[in-house]
């Protein structure tokens, strides 16, 4: 009690004491200081900003950006060009839209393509810039295999306009220069792309238009199929041999040579069915372990 009362007289005569706080007993557990958070945010947004995929797509939209420009050409451009420049802006018409090219580039790119490729066949320069304007932002938003279908149609048809040769104040040229810069530039991103991912294993099966793919499942009904079938030959040809040739009436000479033929015709039908039948069993239920195998590596 007396060491309380020192202590306080003590404090009553030097008022300017300095009195120090505990400052870190009210900080909460996860507390990070503003300098440590503020350097944690810029090295988060360089992390970001120095990705693959941000350094490419900020590489790709100005040369897109130079296609939308180079189409900005005077209203009645390409319904003024000869005859033989005609020509080759339809062969770049066909090229930037020929086959499949919604399925290969999308819904959107695809259409905005074909758009564009009747604009070029009707020498309707407005609406060709129109299409060229939306391209960046259609652009942004492909697939891995989109851009290099993009990339490579872009190649081939900027080499038409290439072929085209100067023309007026070379408005072509530049067309064509933006083009194959831009498409060379998508395709080898997509390869860079398709070479970091692991290739994925698929057997197709193709009768003309159609195709199916190959699966372990669909081996093993196709054994069970052909086993069945096979058992089925099998008591067919059973079924003709043992019919004797006696019991069978037939009107003439003629009509029993032709009898008999029939009889051996369907005979090694039966049976060259049931050897291929077995085969192909046998094969099927090789090919669903083989695929069992290669779908557990």
């Amino acid at each position: 009690m007396a060491s309380l009362v020192r202590v306080s007289s003590y404090l009553i005569d030097h008022p300017k004491l300095p009195v120090f706080q505990n400052t870190h007993c009210c900080l909460h557990p996860n507390y990070i200081p503003l300098k440590r958070r503020t350097s944690l945010t810029i090295s988060c947004a360089f992390t970001e900003s120095n990705s693959p995929d941000s350094s490419l797509h900020q590489g790709i939209q100005p040369l897109l950006q130079d296609i939308s420009e180079s189409f900005l050409l005077p209203p009645d451009y390409f319904a003024e060009l000869p005859n033989d420049l005609r020509l080759d802006l339809n062969d770049a018409a066909f090229d930037i839209s020929s086959g499949p090219v919604i399925d290969e580039c999308g819904q959107d790119m695809g259409e905005a393509l074909l758009n564009l490729s009747r604009a070029w066949e009707a020498a309707d320069t407005s609406t060709s810039s129109d299409i060229a304007r939306k391209l960046p932002a259609l652009a942004s938003l492909l697939t891995t295999n989109a851009k290099s279908a993009f990339g490579k149609r872009l190649i081939s048809s900027g080499r038409r306009f290439l072929s085209m040769g100067q023309y007026g104040q070379g408005e072509l040229q530049r067309i064509a220069k933006a083009m194959i810069k831009a498409g060379k530039l998508l395709s080898a991103s997509a390869v860079t792309s398709t070479n970091d991912e692991k290739p994925k294993m698929e057997r197709m099966l193709k009768f003309g238009s159609l195709q199916v793919e190959l699966t372990a499942t669909k081996a093993n009904i196709g054994a069970v199929i052909a086993f069945g079938f096979g058992v089925i030959c099998w008591q067919l040809s059973q079924g003709i041999q043992s019919t004797p040739e006696s019991s069978l009436q037939y009107a003439n000479d003629n009509a029993l040579l032709l009898g008999k033929s029939l009889r051996g015709a369907l005979l090694a039908l039966c049976y060259s069915s049931t050897i291929l039948s077995g085969f192909s069993t046998i094969g099927l239920i090789l090919l669903a372990r083989q695929l069992r195998s290669a779908k557990d590596e």
